[in-house]
């Protein structure tokens, strides 16, 4: 039997439940992998809540982020042996001991990159890139303004934006957290809960705006994020940490200077395997050569992913965090 955590019922974080559970037999694509450390995610307490649906409906294993190592292979797969250090993201399930995984959704681990970096980097750090390199091609050009600039996420963006050469701008939500998002890249930080800043970002750029805003924040920066974009330029919608945005009109793009607007997925744009391979060769090179250091500010046992999730909900975390079985 398998320790692991299940939802059976959506809700609060106390939904959580330890359960013992047996692993169907491995299918010939498959690989079986004991986890080293699980990653965790705000989209986990999205399923968690309700707000997404599982799509193998209930109850499920919540988790879509881990590392650890193979311990046995279905008779298909060639590409990985017993024993190799790897890692995913993408498919719930990661909130147990052990788990069957198609062999195609996984990567190696480099020398250089531990099993809790690697379970700490794969949605956040492949978000970062995309957003990035291709949402909008950030450049020595840009000015851009990220919320959630202390998050795991966030904390990734800083460091690479600033690596590119971009002007970088960040909010948070304490003053504790402003030397944090400083330290990673952030040219000016905005404690958004005690400044007008939709002003500062104003003063910053001098009036013209940022070219790009990646929100992960939500109903709490709408509609005020649309007045930190210059005309024309992005708003990137990829998260929704105070709630869902609601009474959203296509006219407000037009009012506020002919403005573009996207909601991307991670998942769109890693749907073909090579695509999925440069996204993380891409990472982990920025990690092996010191672009992107992640932190993993928070560790829990397993069985306190609840816990983990109220405090991730009620933002008390700061960059990465992770389960460990």
């Amino acid at each position: 039997m398998v320790y692991a955590i299940q939802v059976a019922k959506t809700g609060q974080p106390s939904v959580l439940i330890p359960v013992d559970i047996k692993l169907p037999e491995l299918q010939a694509k498959e690989a079986r992998i004991r986890h080293k450390a699980i990653g965790v995610n705000f989209i986990d307490t999205y399923y968690r809540s309700g707000l997404y649906d599982a799509p193998e409906g209930l109850p499920f294993i919540p988790g879509s982020e881990g590392a650890g190592v193979i311990t046995a292979l279905g008779e298909a797969v060639r590409d990985f042996s017993v024993g190799d250090r790897v890692a995913y993201a993408g498919s719930l399930g990661a909130y147990s001991e052990e788990r069957n995984i198609p062999a195609g959704m996984l990567v190696r681990i480099p020398e250089n990159v531990s099993d809790e970096q690697a379970a700490a980097l794969m949605l956040k750090g492949m978000t970062a890139r995309y957003l990035l390199r291709e949402t909008y091609k950030v450049n020595a050009e840009t000015t851009l303004l990220c919320h959630a600039a202390a998050g795991g996420v966030g904390l990734i963006v800083g460091q690479w934006a600033k690596a590119l050469g971009a002007r970088v701008i960040g909010t948070v939500g304490s003053t504790g957290k402003i030397d944090l998002a400083r330290d990673n890249g952030y040219e000016y930080v905005i404690n958004y809960r005690e400044n007008d800043w939709v002003a500062r970002v104003g003063e910053i750029t001098h009036g013209r705006g940022c070219d790009v805003v990646y929100d992960s924040v939500g109903k709490d920066t709408f509609p005020a994020s649309l007045d930190c974009i210059r005309p024309r330029g992005l708003w990137c919608s990829f998260g929704q940490s105070s709630g869902p945005i609601e009474n959203f009109s296509m006219s407000m793009l037009s009012q506020k200077g002919s403005l573009y607007a996207t909601r991307p997925i991670l998942f769109h744009y890693i749907s073909k395997r090579w695509e999925f391979e440069k996204t993380v060769e891409e990472l982990f090179s920025a990690v092996a050569n010191g672009i992107v250091n992640i932190q993993i500010n928070q560790r829990y046992p397993l069985e306190e992913a609840a816990k983990a999730h109220m405090e991730l909900e009620s933002r008390k975390t700061t960059g990465a965090s992770v389960l460990i079985p």
